[in-house]
């Protein structure tokens, strides 16, 4: 898996996943459950992870979606 961004914008986590789900890129969204651990006050960022095989692809669309600022640089 590879992880493509990592943020606390709960927003942008849902536009990106609604992005890649209808390029059907399979998504993953890590630590999206810590929000317990923390007494959701969302200090911990979550990841959007998707397979590696997919990662150039999932990478070119939220480049051309204009969210290339957020991507994780490897």
């Amino acid at each position: 898996m590879h992880e493509l961004v990592r943020t606390n914008d709960a927003v942008l986590i849902t536009a990106i996943e609604a992005l890649l789900k209808g390029a059907d890129i399979p998504c993953f969204v890590a630590d999206q459950n810590m929000s317990v651990m923390e007494g959701s006050l969302g200090f911990l960022p979550r990841r959007v992870l998707v397979p590696d095989d997919d990662k150039e692809r999932a990478q070119r669309l939220l480049t051309d979606a204009g969210y290339g600022g957020v991507l994780k640089s490897d």
